[in-house]
């Protein structure tokens, strides 16, 4: 026989729509309440319809995250904290990766649209503004990471003109003059934004770019490796690098020990978003802490903001939030001529 909520709720001596409130996250219910029930419904065997459940309240209880890759870590994190706090909530997470592709993306968020999915965290290439704001009229929509020219959703996004400020005048302290970049394209917000901040901040010393030590390109390893390879063999003055490109980190790092390049002691290396690799790498490297995890928050706050309130898309119209970034000093650099 099909087991049914009543069954739960009787076995766990409360009512029925305590069962439900309990079953669906409700802040509500106790959490020894909700132990209880969800207790009984495992021990029941219990599966609650969705497709019911869905027609009576008019939710589907589905959140949608759109990203580009599973490579960057700060990804990676969104991840966990989205999946983390959708659970606390009774609702399950689709993802979907669109491999950094305009159109697939703009399939993704149709395809979203036609679940009847609540909410949707988008972190993607900011030019689907259309299918964001066709979304956003039947469901809650976050842009995050990527500013969406024209995009009615909020967007929650990295101070990345200042990390790049704090990791240059890092190196600039030290007495480097000569820093290399690799960084992301300019289509990317990341990359303009970056790029900016360490202008600016070799103009607080008077320095002009000079673009023999540039190098940007796609987000990938194999970017990484290639540009770090150009400019150990067009690039002999450079001292030190700021990387700012993220996925390009895990070809930089593997071609400076096939190249022999001692860290610090032949190049101080400072690298854009932190994960527990670059703590372990020998020497552990200096890095710049995008709060991934803060961003996360915020995003998952204005989105369950949004589907509480059933006010979809008409509370923010697009405003912008910023979360700080932060310098962890390790041990990837050294003074340059003595300096300290």
């Amino acid at each position: 026989m099909t087991v049914t909520l009543i069954d739960v709720a009787h076995a766990a001596g409360v009512s029925r729509s305590t069962a439900s409130r309990a079953l669906s996250g409700s802040t509500s219910i106790s959490p020894q309440t909700r132990a209880a029930v969800q207790e009984a419904a495992r021990k029941l065997q219990y599966r609650p319809n969705r497709a019911a459940g869905t027609l009576r309240s008019r939710r589907s209880h589905l959140i949608g995250l759109v990203m580009e890759n599973l490579h960057n870590a700060s990804f990676r994190t969104v991840a966990e904290v989205v999946q983390k706090r959708a659970s606390d909530k009774g609702f399950q997470v689709i993802l979907c990766i669109t491999g950094a592709d305009v159109a697939r993306e703009r399939e993704v968020l149709e395809m979203m649209a036609e679940h009847g999915v609540d909410g949707t965290v988008v972190i993607g290439s900011g030019r689907n503004a259309l299918a964001s704001n066709d979304l956003l009229s039947s469901s809650a929509v976050v842009n995050l990471f990527r500013f969406v020219e024209g995009s009615k959703a909020p967007n929650v996004l990295g101070d990345d003109v200042d990390g790049a400020m704090f990791a240059t005048r890092a190196l600039l302290g030290l007495g480097h003059r000569n820093i290399g970049y690799i960084g992301g394209t300019e289509h990317a917000d990341s990359g303009r934004e970056r790029f900016e901040g360490y202008r600016r901040a070799l103009s607080e010393y008077h320095i002009e770019v000079d673009e023999s030590l540039v190098r940007k390109g796609s987000f990938t390893t194999y970017f990484g490796a290639e540009a770090m390879g150009s400019l150990l063999e067009h690039s002999p003055k450079m001292t030190a690098l700021y990387a700012a490109n993220h996925e390009a980190v895990f070809g930089i790092l593997p071609t400076l020990v096939a190249r022999g390049v001692s860290i610090p002691n032949d190049l101080s290396l400072v690298c854009h978003e932190d994960m527990p690799w670059l703590e372990m790498w020998q020497p552990a490297i200096t890095t710049i802490d995008n709060g991934a995890q803060q961003l996360a928050a915020v995003a998952m706050d204005l989105l369950f903001q949004q589907i509480d309130s059933g006010i979809i898309g008409k509370e923010d119209q697009g405003r912008t939030y910023r979360i700080g970034s932060t310098l962890i000093e390790r041990n990837s650099c050294a003074p340059h001529d003595g300096r300290r």
